[in-house]
């Protein structure tokens, strides 16, 4: 039995595709899946499964359509084992997520785009936004004093973001303990 941390994309996002977490978890134990919980409702599901990655992302990605009622039919998981998670909170720039009350943190999490081609739909503004390329995750830091003058919105036009999921970096590390 091999734990994961699902992210799913698309879910509960600007009241948008709003889905119950306890329907969510429900409808997962049905499929089979194992210990599943949430955390916030985002989309940030633990579960646990014989099946391997792909075959828990399909699954997931199948039924969520097929459950519950949805204003777009654009829903994307992704799959992280334990030791994948703890890689990218390993790998993270030096300083980054350390200081919260100066800068917002977030992780760019990469669904089936690769890290250059996400790259290019960037255009940080000097002196506000920071990012770096990890392997398949961008990090992303904005400084909080000046974040409504971010460019870190404006990924949301392009055809890649639909290939993205983003996530804080305090539930990217609460993650990583809980499961």
């Amino acid at each position: 039995m091999k734990s994961y941390v699902v992210l799913v994309r698309g879910i509960n996002v600007g009241g948008k595709n709003k889905i119950s977490m306890g329907q969510l978890r429900k409808s997962l134990e049905n499929l089979g899946f194992l210990g599943v919980s949430t955390y916030i409702a985002s989309g940030n599901i633990l579960v646990r499964s014989d099946q391997n990655a792909k075959q828990v992302k399909a699954i997931i990605e199948a039924a969520i359509p097929k459950h519950f009622k949805l204003d777009s039919d654009l829903i994307k998981a992704l799959v992280l084992t334990p030791s994948q998670l703890k890689t990218i909170i390993n790998k993270k720039p030096r300083g980054f997520g350390e200081k919260p009350t100066t800068y917002h943190s977030d992780v760019i999490f990469l669904i089936d785009i690769s890290s250059a081609k996400a790259m290019s739909v960037f255009s940080p503004k000097e002196g506000v936004d920071t990012i770096w390329k990890g392997t398949n995750v961008i990090y992303s830091q904005r400084l909080s004093a000046l974040r409504t003058k971010s460019r870190l919105n404006r990924i949301m036009m392009t055809p890649a973001y639909k290939s993205m999921t983003i996530r804080n970096w305090n539930t990217v590390t609460k993650l990583l303990e809980l499961v």
